[in-house]
């Protein structure tokens, strides 16, 4: 069994990937820190913070909401919001991205960001993974 386990993690990390997924039903739980600004599913309209829906794939900064201007210079710099770029970025959103009017402090916990971006995942139904070439799951 530990063989399998270390040919998987091996495996994982010379594809880039992470070997452990995040759980998108505890997502929704970490969710409930962030819908104070921010909405998804069907219906979702910007808040304080802009929609998520359709996040992963999106250049930073381009959808129809009032971003500041660190968040549209971010993405005119080239900031994509992938699943490793937000997991880069929630932990510490203005050291991600000084300047940018997101006052949320961060989400510290690994495991919860990789259940937030499961949990986003699943509202970026478009979103192709350069990794894997196909959907999201």
């Amino acid at each position: 069994m530990r063989l399998l386990l270390l040919a998987a993690a091996l495996c994982a990390l010379s594809t880039g990937t992470a070997l452990a997924a995040g759980d998108a039903d505890a997502g929704k739980t970490v969710f409930k820190k962030c819908a104070a600004c921010h909405s998804v599913g069907e219906g979702a309209t910007n808040r304080v913070g802009p929609v998520l829906n359709g996040l992963f794939g999106r250049t930073a900064g381009t959808t129809d909401y009032g971003y500041s201007s660190a968040m549209t210079d971010a993405g005119a710099g080239g900031l994509v919001w992938t699943p490793d770029t937000f997991a880069r970025f929630i932990p510490k959103p203005r050291a991600f991205v000084p300047g940018t009017k997101m006052t949320f402090a961060g989400l510290a916990d690994q495991a919860a960001v990789d259940d937030l971006v499961a949990y986003l995942l699943t509202f970026s139904p478009d979103y192709v993974s350069a990794e894997t070439d196909g959907p999201a799951p």
